[in-house]
């Protein structure tokens, strides 16, 4: 449900909607920001710049309805749990915005949970009757897709434990981040470098956010293609989002991490994906959900480690000399 108002410069929106969950299980699932990306289709990445008592700061990278781009939006938050309710406000909106607020509110209800959340946006003076229509169906859209989103979480709480597996391999390399960052961050090389990826074309309008659609063979043969979306921070850290995904999955998110020891690096390949119910005959018929997630678990980190492998190499033959 969604209620809407608007004058020339501030536009108000607001959704609600009611799930089975507890409400303290739905502001967890709105407070836990870095988990997002997994469950949000515009999120991307998220990190926290600051951590206080009650209140920090958040870095949110979001896709637009446009092909190919990203935003990238701060906010200061307010987690108050006791009143369950969490509101962000941006720190530097971007034109044509001014100002930008948002309040997520949680109480119970006879069945579950009531949930809302409400919208407030101010746009500049100047703003142009397309952008401001453009910044209306923005807002719209994005607020309609978080509620159903969080929701869905509620609803499906149970059975959501079973469908996301979420794994890490971790390798240490002899070599600086730099150099083990360099070779997993020019994927469109990787058509070369890597036996399991057929072909790669990759877009990178902006420094550090790519766009890419990927073929690649499974160890059992099984041929996927995909289109991801990356965000890299050199030389910390390149994370990644599927936007078109294999037929077994609902959503697919993971990163490269590179961590700095005395002796070397680490280097983590991160892995969290939904399996989708109704694919699981693509295995076989019979396929249980543990049976996806054993073959998942296999597959990906296969894949991962041949990546893991690769930068690996690179970084100490460059420590060599």
């Amino acid at each position: 449900m969604s209620d809407l108002t608007a004058n020339p410069a501030v536009v108000t929106t607001a959704h609600r909607g009611t799930a089975t969950a507890p409400p303290e299980f739905l502001f967890d699932v709105v407070a836990a920001v870095e988990n997002w990306p997994q469950f949000f289709s515009a999120a991307v990445h998220a990190e926290y710049l600051e951590v206080g008592d009650g209140t920090d700061v958040v870095r949110r990278w979001f896709l637009t309805p446009e092909e190919g781009q990203v935003v990238v939006r701060t906010a200061r938050r307010h987690l108050d749990r006791a009143a369950l309710r969490i509101t962000l406000e941006d720190i530097e909106p971007q034109a044509p915005r001014t100002a930008s607020r948002v309040e997520w509110l949680f109480t119970k209800s006879a069945s579950g949970s009531n949930v809302e959340v409400v919208h407030e946006l101010t746009l500049a003076d100047d703003t142009t009757d397309e952008a401001y229509a453009a910044a209306v169906a923005d807002l719209e859209r994005n607020a309609a897709a978080q509620l159903d989103a969080v929701l869905d979480q509620g609803n499906r709480r149970e059975l959501l434990d079973q469908l996301v597996l979420s794994f890490e391999d971790p390798l240490f390399v002899a070599g600086r981040a730099e150099d083990a960052y360099e070779v997993l961050n020019e994927a469109d090389k990787w058509p070369e470098r890597i036996a399991h990826v057929a072909r790669l074309t990759m877009t990178e309008d902006e420094p550090g956010i790519q766009f890419f659609d990927m073929d690649t063979q499974a160890p059992d043969g099984v041929p996927h293609s995909t289109r991801s979306v990356r965000v890299c921070l050199a030389p910390r850290l390149i994370v990644y989002k599927q936007i078109k995904l294999p037929p077994l999955l609902d959503a697919h998110t993971g990163h490269w991490r590179f961590t700095p020891t005395p002796e070397g690096i680490i280097v983590a390949a991160r892995h969290t994906v939904t399996i989708k119910p109704s694919a699981l005959a693509i295995l076989g018929e019979g396929t249980t959900i543990q049976d996806a997630r054993n073959y998942l678990r296999n597959v990906l980190s296969a894949n991962s480690m041949k990546n893991l492998q690769l930068s690996k190499a690179f970084a100490e033959d460059r420590a060599r000399g």
